[in-house]
């Protein structure tokens, strides 16, 4: 068996550094409370951009979670965004405590990215999912359906991280991005596939199956 090990987002390392390079020279120069202080935000920093692994269902007809967090909205809604067609979409908000590594919800090929400048409304607000700054990734499945992942900025999330480029294969569960510091993730996905998910669930990146095609 392979026992799950922790790592964390490289682009954490920047932070993780500069943390503990205060910490020390607080330490170095005898302030007891400000290294205290420094020495919590460290492991924030660290608890923040904690990469842990996990276990893929790897089903193909399937499509798992793209982010850790509370799904704040469920609708079956007709997209005039990216697909012009009826869509299920699936809203799922990270608050600073959740892992914040994105992950691939089904097995294609990256189409586009779409990079769309605005504001930065709370995340988990109507007005968030529709004016805040955000990047969608559309990916084009095995049997030529296509879904939409849209990483949304928050009040407090200022930077959107993806790491995929148009063309690239992905995998169901791969890690393609993540929000810095609480942020939303909206996944559409096909108004045939089945859902298994329900409004207030509490779901995990790689692992929760969302839905399914039936066959």
């Amino acid at each position: 068996m392979i026992s799950p090990r922790i790592p964390i987002a490289k682009e954490g390392y920047p932070f993780f550094g500069s943390a503990i390079l205060i910490t020390l020279i607080l330490a170095i120069f005898g302030y007891k409370f400000l290294t205290v202080v420094a020495l919590v935000v460290t492991f924030f920093i660290l608890y923040f951009f904690r990469d842990p692994e996990r276990f893929i269902p790897r089903q193909s007809n399937s499509f798992i979670s793209p982010a850790d967090g509370k799904v704040i909205v469920i609708e079956k809604v007709f997209d005039d965004r990216f697909f012009h067609e009826y869509v299920h979409k699936i809203s799922i908000f990270m608050n600073i405590f959740n892992v914040h590594v994105n992950r691939i919800p089904h097995n294609g090929v990256v189409e586009k990215i779409i990079y769309t400048p605005g504001q930065f409304y709370s995340a988990d607000s109507s007005q968030g999912g529709l004016r805040n700054e955000n990047c969608a990734t559309i990916i084009t499945g095995e049997t030529g359906r296509k879904i939409a992942v849209v990483q949304i900025a928050g009040l407090i999330a200022r930077r959107i991280v993806c790491w995929l480029e148009p063309e690239d294969n992905v995998r169901q569960g791969d890690r393609f991005g993540l929000i810095r510091f609480g942020s939303r993730v909206d996944l559409y996905i096909p108004g045939s596939v089945q859902l298994s998910v329900k409004k207030g669930e509490l779901v995990r990146a790689g692992e929760t199956i969302l839905g399914q095609f039936v066959v």
